[in-house]
């Protein structure tokens, strides 16, 4: 009993030696192909708004809520990055300092209608921004079903970002939409 205690004890205390020292701790949890996807998916679709809010916030320089919300995405762009990194997803053709550039090709489609549509007027970009959130928190809920908790923790934290960015926009809509 005590041997047990005694190597409970050890484990522990290297597991956090570990954890003080800055070493990533990694997971025995192997996902599927399909899984490792949606993991990048998710990645660059955190890129597609922040891109999508450095773009427009440049074209329409007095609506804040762009410049507000992009430093959250790149936090957002940051955790789903740091799941791929544990999780081995392959992200070595992603380049994030690249402006509206994406590898998948549904998300650079998706990015070059947003900016064409919020290129139109300041209430149509701000429209784009409540639909990038919407479609955000739908896709979270979706990529979290049959991840591991991990995941599901942080993405529901990235979805819970996405409603405060979402109630944003709304404002945002709703005050153009008075003073106008």
């Amino acid at each position: 009993m005590i041997k047990k205690i005694v190597i409970a004890g050890l484990a522990a205390a290297v597991m956090t030696t570990g954890a003080i020292a800055g070493k990533r701790v990694t997971t025995t949890v192997a996902l599927t192909d399909e899984q490792l996807d949606t993991l990048v998916f998710i990645y660059q679709e955190e890129k597609v708004a922040r891109d999508t809010y450095i773009t427009l916030g440049d074209i329409y320089s007095n609506q804040t809520v762009f410049a507000n919300i992009q430093v959250s995405e790149q936090e957002h762009i940051d955790k789903a990055e740091g799941l791929c990194d544990t999780y081995g997803a392959d992200t070595s053709g992603i380049n994030e300092k690249k402006v509206g550039e994406f590898v998948v090709p549904v998300l650079q489609e998706l990015y070059d209608t947003l900016i064409a549509q919020g290129s139109q007027s300041e209430l149509s970009a701000l429209m784009v921004g409540e639909y990038v959130e919407i479609t955000d928190i739908d896709d979270l809920e979706h990529a979290q079903i049959g991840m591991p908790s991990d995941v599901v923790q942080v993405y529901e934290n990235l979805k819970a970002g996405s409603l405060n960015h979402l109630a944003a926009f709304r404002n945002a809509i709703d005050a153009y939409n008075s003073s106008n």
